[in-house]
């Protein structure tokens, strides 16, 4: 149990332990998480702002070409009028700028040798309804082409009476190199210092885990060995924690009520065993007192000193007073045995071969034994092991009733693991339901005589083996008594 306790406590500071180091980990990939949206972030905030200011300068130059224009503001004359100029704009901003007319339809574009070729020379329905439906009459389209991220911004490109010509289509493609380097290199430095406090978290860790478990492993020591019936130890509270110290305290307090709950109880129990003795002796006492009383007064009566017969009389009623002189005296015997076990006087033998020639003396020839083992060694008191064996195959066989046609009582020894496994078994009449919780006290019997002191004698010499007495039952079927006994070799 002891061992039991300390790996639940080792348990326990693992899950500290790793505990500490699973957050450690967490908070560092959440960092360098969002250290990464961040980055990303600035990005795209960085290429949207770009977009705006570009298309914002393009549209003022496309507005000042508008009002200097010699040709009408339609949407026919458009390439006419950036036929000389689109290609200045384009590249005075560093980009490409396409109109197309209000059906998608492309006019004019300052496309040469352009970067991204993949682009639609015109443009979608969806994307025409989506710049109608805009409450700004603008829209940026975001798609990848090539691996590359590109942008392109569509607005309605207006007279100087604000009526739409056509529509001003700029691609802007985003530059993420330097972000991406930018990344990696956070991202190396960041795991370089990561690696150092993740060897420093470790550290804290495993020195923290054991301070907080130390007291508990304390505590769950001393608890391994409370036993109730003994001195118990205390714990000596050395925590500066709250909750541990309440923990010790309350342990002490448990220790102290539990060695007053001992006393009393022992107290009690002893004066309960002295009432209970007190009042068996008394019971077989006053059994064989009675009829000593009687005999002796019905010889007083019949009493002729001058009867030819006296002398007979006088033996006959000698030897009845002997036989209750005797029973009285059996009771003593019986009561003494059961009051001061003898001394256990373990030495080596074998318990099967033991069990067989204790079963010889019974001249029943329905006894029978097997064993699964030729033999099984163990230090034990052959007195006591007989003892054990003679009262229980007595019992079974008071058990079977004497008019059972075929009576039977099975002994049979197996060995399981580190113990030896006796089974007494009968075909008797079995156990009554409400005897079943009194077999093993000491004034409990079921037959007209004896004491019911054999099974408690029993029980007391297998627990001082450390082993066990059990028994099934069924009632017109018979009963098997199961005794398991530690095998001991040291």
């Amino acid at each position: 149990m002891k061992d039991d306790f300390i790996l639940k406590n080792f348990s326990l500071r693992n899950r500290i332990f790793f505990s500490l180091i699973f957050l450690s980990i967490i908070s560092s990939v959440l960092i360098s998480a969002v250290s990464v949206y961040q980055f990303r972030e600035e990005a795209r905030t960085y290429h949207q702002y770009r977009l705006e200011r570009t298309e914002n300068s393009i549209n003022e130059n496309i507005n000042y070409i508008l009002t200097t224009s010699e040709y009408p503001l339609t949407t026919e004359n458009i390439p006419r009028i950036f036929r000389d100029k689109i290609h200045e704009l384009a590249a005075i901003h560093n980009t490409e700028i396409n109109i197309h007319d209000l059906q998608g339809h492309l006019l004019i574009t300052s496309r040469g040798t352009f970067s991204v070729d993949s682009i639609s020379t015109t443009i979608s329905p969806l994307v025409l309804k989506t710049i109608q439906s805009s409450p700004s009459k603008r829209f940026v389209d975001i798609k990848t082409v090539d691996n590359n991220r590109l942008r392109i911004a569509y607005s309605f490109l207006k007279d100087l009476k604000f009526k739409p010509l056509g529509i001003l289509k700029i691609p802007y493609e985003e530059q993420t190199e330097f972000y991406e380097n930018e990344i990696q290199k956070f991202m190396i430095k960041f795991g370089q210092v990561y690696i150092i406090m993740l060897i420093m978290s470790i550290a804290i860790s495993y020195f923290l885990s054991n301070y907080i478990t130390q007291s508990l492993k304390d505590i769950s020591i001393k608890m391994t060995h409370t036993k109730f019936g003994q001195k118990n130890e205390k714990v000596e509270s050395t925590s500066t924690s709250k909750e541990i110290s309440a923990l010790i305290n309350a342990y002490n307090d448990m220790v102290e009520k539990l060695d007053e709950s001992y006393e009393k109880l022992a107290q009690t129990e002893r004066e309960q065993a002295w009432r209970e003795m007190a009042k068996q002796v008394a019971h077989e006492i006053k059994n064989p007192l009675t009829p000593m009383r009687l005999t002796v007064q019905s010889f007083e009566r019949r009493f002729d000193p001058n009867d030819p017969e006296i002398k007979n009389k006088l033996k006959d009623f000698s030897q009845v007073l002997i036989q209750q002189i005797d029973t009285m005296t059996s009771v003593a015997t019986a009561f003494s045995s059961f009051a001061a076990m003898p001394a256990q006087q373990n030495e080596t033998l074998d318990i099967v071969n033991t069990v067989r020639l204790t079963l010889d003396i019974f001249n029943e020839d329905f006894i029978w034994f097997e064993t699964t083992d030729k033999e099984i060694i163990s230090k034990i008191d052959r007195t006591q092991l007989i003892r054990i064996i003679t009262n229980l195959v007595k019992n079974a066989i008071q058990a079977i009733p004497s008019e059972q046609q075929y009576p039977e009582v099975r002994v049979s020894i197996t060995r399981q693991e580190d113990s030896a496994i006796i089974r007494v078994a009968d075909n008797g009449t079995g156990i009554k339901e409400e005897d079943l919780n009194k077999i093993f006290q000491p004034k409990f019997t079921t037959k007209s005589s004896g004491m019911g002191l054999g099974l408690g004698i029993i029980k007391n010499i297998i627990t001082n083996y450390n082993g066990t007495i059990v028994f099934e039952t069924e009632q017109g079927k018979g009963t098997t008594f199961i005794v398991t006994l530690p095998i001991i070799n040291s």
